[in-house]
């Protein structure tokens, strides 16, 4: 047979095999399964006759396995168990009360934003069980194409056939400078103004770092990268130490050793989004988180 082939022929009586090697009698076994004793002896002699090999030995009405029944019985055993299992494991996924929600969400909103959300929306679905994936924007947005994640919070918004995305929020980006900069006395910059500085920033990938190279050719110059990295707090860290200068929202915790300004000049935030696959199916506990976080439009992220 060619490849794959076997697996259909064998998978539907996968279990009249299984039956009749645990009671090893055909009447018994056809009585578990609800079917004529007819219908089952005639199946197992296909089973055998596709398989080539004798799996029983008739001694009367019983029956035993032989070397070749017992070896495939082990393996359909083993087959059966993991249908059985997938099958509850996929069950309790869609259960209204209790089922899981596969989300991803960008490293900057894993500290404070994410924990909020997940805490209200446990308060009216307590038993609700969450997958959690915390990465960068393109790696999100695979495993959401790849069908292993239901639903994301990623930035800048993807325009992609093939994916929905809803507009929940922005996050205004300020220019981090180290304590005692030049710039550091300031309230207010143009980005401009930092065009000679060494910029600390996200790896290539990253939304983040696509904004920021945005943001400084639209005032007119490319960032001397000194340093990339990988989390927005590290970043903060580098700036702390002298090192450069960084575009990034708001911490969730005033960090020492930096001053944050405000851009003027143009418009520099982040848009924050959810997305998930066009058409999908949603089972009742996704359906109810996809629903919660669209409520929260406009006030996704703490003031």
């Amino acid at each position: 047979m060619s490849a794959g082939a076997w697996a259909v022929v064998l998978a539907p009586r996968l279990a009249q095999f299984a039956a009749v090697a645990r009671d090893a009698h055909m009447t018994r076994a056809a009585e578990r399964l609800g079917m004529p004793q007819s219908t089952l002896s005639r199946a197992i002699a296909r089973l055998e006759d596709d398989l080539g090999v004798s799996l029983f030995a008739r001694q009367g009405r019983a029956l035993r396995l032989t070397r070749a029944g017992l070896a495939f019985r082990q393996a359909a055993e083993r087959a059966l168990a993991e249908v059985e299992r997938s099958a509850e494991e996929v069950r309790l996924d869609a259960d209204p009360g209790g089922g899981r929600v596969a989300f991803g969400f960008l490293h900057t909103l894993g500290s404070e934003t994410v924990p909020a959300l997940l805490r209200a929306f446990r308060a009216s679905h307590p038993r609700v069980r969450f997958h959690l994936v915390q990465t960068y924007g393109e790696a999100m947005l695979e495993r959401l194409r790849a069908g292993t994640l239901d639903l994301c919070l990623t930035s800048p918004l993807p325009a992609e056939h093939g994916l929905v995305v809803r507009r929940l929020d922005e996050q205004r980006l300020r220019l981090v400078v180290p304590a005692g900069h030049r710039l550091g006395s300031r309230r207010r910059v143009r980005l401009a103004e930092a065009a000679a500085e060494p910029f600390v920033t996200l790896e290539a990938g990253f939304g983040l770092r696509r904004i920021t190279d945005a943001l400084c050719a639209e005032a007119g110059f490319s960032p001397r990268v000194a340093f990339e990295g990988e989390e927005a707090e590290t970043l903060r860290g580098l700036v702390a130490a002298g090192l450069g200068v960084a575009l990034l929202p708001p911490p969730a915790v005033p960090r020492p050793g930096v001053t944050e300004l405000d851009i003027i000049g143009q418009r520099a935030v982040r848009e924050i989004g959810v997305a998930w696959l066009d058409g999908q199916h949603d089972t009742a506990p996704v359906a109810a988180f996809k629903s919660f976080l669209l409520g929260r439009k406009g006030g996704l992220l703490p003031r």
